[in-house]
């Protein structure tokens, strides 16, 4: 192919600012944002099924602005008003401002890491070991629970959405040069979509645990991560195409 195109499966950034978009200009590459899955909120009908009372809970535990999203949703279609006394722990400073679509914001009920990681989210849940506390996830989520489990942390999940694959429709190529994961569900998406997918010299990236060992369970060759050198997936991309691909300018 005479354009090198890359699929990142993420939707498209908001800001024109993102570092993929340097990627084209440094190297003369194609990023296309494509997600190999889409989430779906469940009913209230669903929900229910869980015999989980959203009132019954004093604390919400974000991961995700998705789920910020979905839970409030729910509490709509099931009539429930959020009281003012309800707090708020975040994984990350962007995801408790992100509340404020919802919520008017008050420091004494909205708490988040600083780092950004969950693992130091626990000192501020330990410390109102007093609240009864709500874990909005997927259903297929990942491995943040494992932390507040090893922390003695009391709480219940609640599926609030789920993942599907953003299917392909039958005439759509996958003809690109990389392609980019960031979770397992993703690489399924892959294997349902084009079930005779052969990688070939296709570079594939992935980034995080799960979704590197879905790369290679499902017998994929992984090329590109995130490192200490390549912090981010950007980064990493740059990184591979330094080593794979002149930049503009540089050709011979």
């Amino acid at each position: 192919m005479s354009n090198y195109r890359i699929l990142v499966s993420q939707p498209k950034p908001s800001s024109d600012k993102s570092p993929y978009y340097d990627l084209e200009q440094k190297y003369g590459v194609d990023v296309i944002f494509r997600p190999f899955i889409k989430v779906e909120g469940l009913e209230a009908r669903e929900f229910r099924h869980q015999r989980i009372a959203i009132p019954d809970f004093t604390a919400i535990i974000f991961t995700s602005r998705t789920a910020v999203d979905h839970f409030f949703r729910l509490c709509k279609e099931t009539r429930y008003t959020v009281p003012d006394t309800q707090k708020y722990f975040c994984v990350s400073e962007t995801i408790a401002f992100y509340l404020q679509r919802y919520i008017t914001y008050r420091k004494r009920k909205i708490f988040f890491s600083e780092s950004g990681k969950i693992q130091d989210l626990i000192p501020l849940i330990t410390k109102h070991n007093k609240e009864t506390y709500l874990m909005p996830v997927s259903d297929v989520h990942n491995d943040k629970t494992s932390v507040l489990d090893d922390n003695g942390v009391k709480y219940t999940t609640a599926v609030m959405y789920r993942t599907v694959s953003n299917d392909f429709a039958p005439d759509e190529p996958l003809d690109y040069n990389m392609l980019i994961f960031f979770s397992p569900a993703g690489v399924k998406s892959l294997k349902t979509n084009f079930p005779d997918f052969v990688q070939g010299d296709v570079a594939i990236g992935a980034m995080g645990n799960t979704t590197i060992e879905a790369v290679k369970d499902a017998g994929l060759r992984l090329d590109i991560t995130v490192t200490p050198q390549a912090p981010s997936m950007a980064a990493a991309i740059d990184a591979y195409l330094k080593a794979h691909r002149p930049a503009v300018g540089d050709e011979e």
